[in-house]
């Protein structure tokens, strides 16, 4: 490094703040800690560290003289100095750091990585665009290592008793995100999870679940959808959701290739299912009595029950307004509902026979460590009394 000025030995803070104003001619001037002041020919002066960094000499620049004090180089040089002989590498700190995307750009990395586990593309691109309108106006163009517990309050405050539910899908979401920063080493804690208690609760005893017809005017309301002028294949998928008390996409969704017709089992793969685990359904014979007339749609179309175009199943919508249209005053899910109060209150079927039958996640731990089984065969006889119980009549006007 020549054209160091000597200016005596072990001597630390050498500069002041007037002679690097007057300081003209180029070289280097030691401050001390490794510090240097180098002028240029032109006169930029800019500030540089010479340090050993696991055992290589190795200078780091620390900004420009104009834009970085003397006080502010030498704290810097100081804390450089430190992790170096704490073993750190100050230089590949400062490039992970500058390595750090917004949260903006976290957020996108997120939603791509997580493009296979959408149970839809729809759900997918809800996910992101609730982070971009609610969220990033607010910190998405930040550093995601320096959004703190504020920010994220900041961005939830306009919601939080406007728009309940979102809200707290957002702050899920955001949540997601800060954890992915945390596996990156981005950042130590989660803001998403820390400001919990900053947040007023929610009132949830006002919260609407979706309609659900009484067990004991199902059967009725099968009828009214046979004797609809609906098309054939949605009076047939309406009937096999209920007789299933299945989730409307699994029932819509359904194709040929999923079918056991011998044995009398559908089997719906992990990546149709809301808990992304294979799903076995017993058909009772009134479902078996419904595909056979389904087969009749198929027209060698792989879905059971096609929609109005080619290759496409029916619309959710196409059952919510039909049940409309009748004054059935329930929602397709709403199905799952009633076959659910039914089993509970007027068989002796056990719980977790039910709630297999309904797919539902067992949360307890403990308890789903031992749920080996599928419990298949009781839940062949949960279902046949299901069917029996409605006693669907089999005619289907054309």
């Amino acid at each position: 490094m020549s054209g160091i000025k000597p200016q005596g030995q072990h001597r630390e803070k050498r500069l002041t703040a007037v002679a690097i104003r007057n300081l003209k001619e180029a070289g280097f001037y030691a401050d001390g800690h490794g510090l240097y002041l180098k002028v240029s020919t032109s006169g930029a002066k800019r500030w540089v560290q010479r340090i050993v960094i696991h055992g290589k000499r190795r200078d780091i620049g620390l900004g420009s003289a104009s834009l970085v004090t003397l006080a502010e180089a030498r704290e810097l040089a100081l804390q450089q100095r430190k992790l170096a002989r704490a073993g750190d590498d100050p230089i590949a700190l400062k490039r992970a750091s500058t390595a750090i995307l917004s949260f903006q750009e976290t957020a996108a990395r997120v939603h791509d990585l997580s493009a296979q586990t959408w149970r839809n593309e729809k759900h997918g691109q809800q996910w992101i665009n609730t982070l971009d309108t609610y969220v990033c106006p607010f910190f998405g163009s930040k550093r995601i290592d320096q959004v703190t517990g504020t920010d994220v309050i900041s961005a939830l405050t306009p919601l939080w008793n406007n728009k309940p539910e979102t809200a707290r899908r957002v702050k899920q979401r955001i949540s997601t995100v800060m954890k992915y920063a945390m596996a990156q080493g981005w950042r130590g804690e989660n803001p998403a999870d820390a400001i919990t208690k900053a947040l007023p609760k929610h009132d949830r005893s006002t919260i609407k679940h979706r309609e659900a017809l009484p067990y004991d005017q199902v059967a009725t309301a099968l009828d009214t959808i046979r004797g609809s002028k609906a098309s054939k294949a949605t009076k047939l998928a309406f009937e096999f959701l209920v007789l299933t008390a299945t989730r409307s996409a699994e029932a819509r969704e359904a194709k040929w290739t999923e079918f056991d017709l011998d044995k009398g089992v559908w089997t719906i793969p992990a990546n149709r299912m809301k808990a992304k685990k294979l799903h076995r359904v017993p058909l009772s014979s009134h479902c078996l009595a419904i595909l056979q007339d389904a087969e009749q749609l198929s027209d060698n179309d792989s879905l059971v029950f096609p929609g109005t175009k080619k290759g496409k199943p029916l619309s959710d919508m196409t059952l919510s307004k039909l049940m409309k249209q009748l004054d059935i005053a329930a929602v397709p899910h709403g199905f799952r509902s009633s076959f659910r109060d039914w089993a509970g209150e007027a068989t002796h079927h056990p719980r977790e026979v039910i709630e297999f039958a309904l797919a539902h996640v067992i949360k307890d731990k403990a308890e789903a460590a031992y749920a080996r089984s599928d419990l298949f065969e009781k839940r062949r006889k949960l279902m046949q009394d299901w069917a029996s119980y409605l006693n669907p009549r089999r005619v289907i006007n054309p």
